[in-house]
């Protein structure tokens, strides 16, 4: 590619960047994070727990994305820079490297645009993502190991920190169903489009006569709680269970009878924690998963008494929301956005980009 044209994409980028930061409107976020900075400085900031919670947590959020746009308008201002240096000494591999370089930056840019559709009230928050076998028996509870494996994949390669919380393992292979949070930046308005169901079709690898098979299985994603939330649970109306935690291994955890179960009884909502050692720690952290899951539920229950007042019988969306296709011909395709790619392969080792955004920009064009 000629300098030229190297040129102009960098100049097409400028155009883009000044119009995410636009949005992003970078002084009042400047300006946001003086001010928290200086709250979060006080020396009696955790006389009030709740307070400390919400301040520290936007603090993180506004600094992050301050980091995040500020690093690309820099490394986009150097990349004419390296371009000139290595003309100058008709480095080919310079050249090269200033491409791969410019590549990079475009999809950081593509990702942030993608960050200023995301709006909604808990969308910069983290995220639990539950996977759960649905029918299909043996081939759903691998397909949703599968699935485990895919998200797991997509945030080892966008660096989001995930913690494991519970896994319940199937007899014969796969998992019956397993929940694991996601600590990053708009984690849960990112990974909010993933929830639905997701089908499988292949020729079966526990099947004698190689027949194909259809499988699914559930993903469902709500927002971490936080403390001002104020999601009251009545202990009367739980059942709580312990059990040893189960798992391939010879794990500590598995030694003791230190995995919770919470059952809420009015809704039916049952919740599990296996992944510390401590009983306690594993309820308390069993409960963050229920007020998340309540959370979900009452904003779930609003939503439909809105619509109902606007007439809106469209139904979730959630539903039936992507199939995977192995067999007789290779594809994914999302049923909501007809966004599409002929590599299997690639999506469930974590490329699922694509999927994601024209998720979120379905989403916004249907608001």
């Amino acid at each position: 590619m000629a300098a030229r044209e190297y040129l102009e994409e960098v100049n097409a980028l400028r155009v883009t960047l000044s119009a995410i930061e636009q949005v992003l409107n970078l002084p009042k976020l400047e300006a946001d994070f003086k001010t928290l900075e200086a709250e979060a400085s006080a020396p009696n900031l955790w006389d009030d727990p709740e307070k400390a919670q919400v301040v520290t947590s936007k603090l993180s959020r506004v600094q992050a994305t301050l980091n995040k746009s500020n690093t690309i308008r820099r490394r986009l201002e150097d990349i004419p820079l390296l371009l000139e240096l290595a003309q100058g000494e008709k480095d080919q591999s310079a050249i090269a490297d200033a491409g791969n370089e410019l590549d990079d930056v475009t999809r950081a840019i593509r990702e942030l645009e993608v960050q200023t559709l995301l709006s909604g009230e808990f969308d910069d928050r983290d995220c639990l993502i539950t996977i759960r076998s649905e029918a299909g028996g043996v081939e759903a509870a691998d397909w949703a190991a599968m699935l485990m494996r895919m998200y797991l994949r997509y945030c080892e390669r966008h660096n989001f920190k995930v913690d494991v919380l519970e896994t319940s393992y199937a007899e014969e292979a796969g998992i019956k169903s397993t929940t694991f949070r996601v600590n990053a930046p708009y984690a849960y308005g990112t990974l909010s489009v993933e929830q639905g169901t997701h089908r499988l079709v292949r020729i079966s690898p526990f099947d004698s006569q190689s027949r194909r098979h259809t499988s699914f299985a559930g993903v469902e994603v709500v927002p971490v709680v936080e403390q001002s939330d104020h999601i009251e649970i009545d202990e009367k109306e739980l059942r709580i269970d312990v059990y040893r935690s189960s798992g391939p291994g010879g794990q500590g955890v598995n030694t003791t009878d230190s995995a919770v179960r919470i059952t809420h009884l009015p809704s039916g909502i049952v919740v599990s924690c296996q992944n510390e050692r401590s009983q306690i720690q594993n309820k308390a952290t069993a409960m963050a998963v229920l007020q998340s899951k309540l959370l979900a539920r009452r904003r779930q229950e609003e939503r439909a008494r809105l619509d109902a007042l606007k007439g809106d019988n469209s139904g979730s969306w959630g539903n039936q929301m992507r199939s995977y296709v192995l067999a007789p011909y290779q594809m994914v395709k999302d049923l909501r956005t007809d966004f599409e790619v002929g590599n299997p392969s690639a999506v469930l080792d974590g490329e699922i980009d694509g999927f994601i955004e024209a998720g979120i920009k379905w989403r916004k064009s249907t608001d």
